[in-house]
């Protein structure tokens, strides 16, 4: 065995985690195993007296500090779940803990931080930006700095996960799946496992619109994002650290990128199988699991996913539950085109047949044709394939949407917005944090010149909104548009070329 992870062994074995940490349980997901053939394993560190792992490491780092240094109290960045963990910690041991917390942050967070004892200073609209304030405070009033995820007491105190893993099922383990944001969590469960069970895979699971991790590996060096995702915020880091990369390229044996479909889907088997509630991150295991046994063709094996967090706002339910059905395969959604005649809309009923409906969306049009937002059920991605051959048999023309963004987030709402006044309309689609002025900061940098033509925005209970609009530019100004677009600062997505948006909206 290599001295550094003997090393790091040793770092978990006499971690002290527990003094504010318990020994989660390993259980069965019956439902879950049955569905994928395989038996499904769940880590239980969502029960956690913080709902998060995170608790073990920030303890483990902060127990070894100084009388003198625990005096100086602490200051941390976080996005929620490592500022609970550092706020617990400093309530156990008696010192003070500054907390920076992006603006960003769901206010359950903030919450459950302030109820901890911690002084939240929210700072920034991302973990980067509140970082950097953390930095400039630690050199401003001599606190100690507890890092979330790159320093080897914090991945230590984590790892103690995989040795809870081990000693609970002594059988053999075929794969772990393990969520990556900034790579503590992986990094001291892969040093663990490896060390005494080195033939056990370590699968790190990592959001799609999250992926420094596996950018960075496959680079050979750390890569810096300049957006991610907001979705599972727990995971949204644009840097890995430096120790984590080392340790995650040496020990992972392989990779799964999920989008958001799927991790909602994974939140609902998650719930049905043990009635608890993940947060995104907390989900990206099972979503991981779930995607690696149907590309790996696996069957009958032995399989562990790391729940690892549970820190969900109530209100991001709602998204969560309307996007499980398209990330479970079990809704497509079609757009269906029709000519405006008697009988054809019987007809196309008569094509969909005994299928179950989930959406129909239909205005009536004076024009030749007339296209129908469709939604039905399904039980694999590959049924959708299918359905578009029948509705091309009988005479239809029809567009998958299944995989369109526009269409699942705006369109299916908007149905019949056409306009024949919208002249030199341009479709974007933005993210932005939902926080109070972010809107009117959108609208007070248009130029006056610009008119929207569309604007749709649905407030989905997360800490990023979404708005889709149109803009009538002249073509002499679509050069101060797009300078306009690049310094806005917000995530956009250009849709005027979008075949859903020309098919209902245009």
């Amino acid at each position: 065995m290599q001295q550094w992870l003997l090393d790091y062994l040793q770092r978990i074995l006499t971690a002290r985690v527990y003094e504010v940490a318990q020994e989660s349980a390993l259980e069965l997901a019956p439902k879950l195993s049955r569905r994928l053939g395989n038996s499904v394993w769940l880590k239980r560190e969502d029960t956690q007296p913080v709902f998060s792992f995170k608790l073990r490491g920030a303890y483990n780092k902060m127990v070894r500090l100084s009388p003198e240094e625990l005096q100086r109290g602490v200051v941390c960045a976080s996005a929620g779940n490592h500022a609970q963990g550092v706020a617990l910690s400093a309530g156990k041991l008696g010192c003070r803990a500054v907390i920076v917390m992006p603006v960003t942050t769901p206010k359950l967070k903030s919450d459950a931080v302030q109820a901890l004892g911690g002084e939240v200073l929210l700072h920034g609209d991302s973990y980067s930006d509140a970082y950097a304030h953390a930095m400039e405070l630690q050199k401003q009033h001599q606190y100690v700095f507890i890092h979330p995820f790159d320093d080897p007491d914090v991945i230590a105190g984590q790892g103690t996960i995989g040795m809870e893993i081990l000693r609970q099922h002594q059988h053999p383990i075929h794969a772990i799946f393990v969520a990556i944001g900034g790579g503590g969590l992986i990094s001291g469960v892969a040093a663990y496992i490896k060390a005494v069970r080195p033939e056990i895979k370590i699968i790190g699971v990592q959001a799609a619109d999250s992926d420094a991790m596996v950018r960075s590996v496959k680079a050979g060096q750390r890569v810096t994002l300049p957006d991610v995702g907001l979705f599972s915020d727990g995971t949204a880091v644009k840097l890995v650290g430096e120790e984590t990369f080392r340790l995650t390229r040496e020990l992972v044996d392989d990779y799964v990128l999920v989008d958001t479909d799927t991790v909602c889907a994974a939140i609902k088997d998650a719930f049905e199988d043990t009635r608890g509630i993940l947060e995104p991150a907390g989900a990206l295991g099972i979503a991981g699991m779930k995607q690696y046994i149907a590309a790996n063709a696996l069957d009958g094996k032995e399989l562990v996913a790391i729940t690892c967090g549970a820190n969900m706002n109530f209100d991001r339910l709602r998204f969560v539950a309307e996007r499980a059905e398209a990330g479970e395969e079990r809704e497509a959604l079609f757009a269906v085109t029709i000519r405006e005649e008697r009988g054809s809309f019987k007809k196309l009923c008569h094509t969909i047949g005994q299928r179950s409906v989930t959406e129909f969306s239909y205005r009536i049009s004076a024009e030749a044709e007339a296209h129908v937002l469709v939604g039905l059920s399904t039980s694999n991605r590959s049924e959708a394939s299918s359905i578009c051959a029948a509705f091309a048999q009988a005479g239809f023309d029809s567009v998958n949407l299944m995989d369109d963004e526009l269409s699942k987030d705006h369109v299916r709402y908007m149905v019949g917005g056409r306009s024949r006044l919208a002249h030199n309309e341009l479709l974007y689609r933005f993210e932005f944090p939902e926080r109070p002025g972010a809107l009117m900061r959108f609208l007070s940098r248009m130029h006056p010149n610009w008119n929207i033509s569309l604007f749709h925005y649905r407030n989905q209970g997360a800490d990023f909104g979404r708005i889709l609009v149109g803009i009538q530019v002249q073509d002499e100004e679509k050069p101060a548009f797009q300078e306009f677009i690049e310094t806005l600062g917000y995530p956009g997505v250009d849709e005027t070329q979008n075949r859903a948006y020309h098919l209902f909206l245009r």
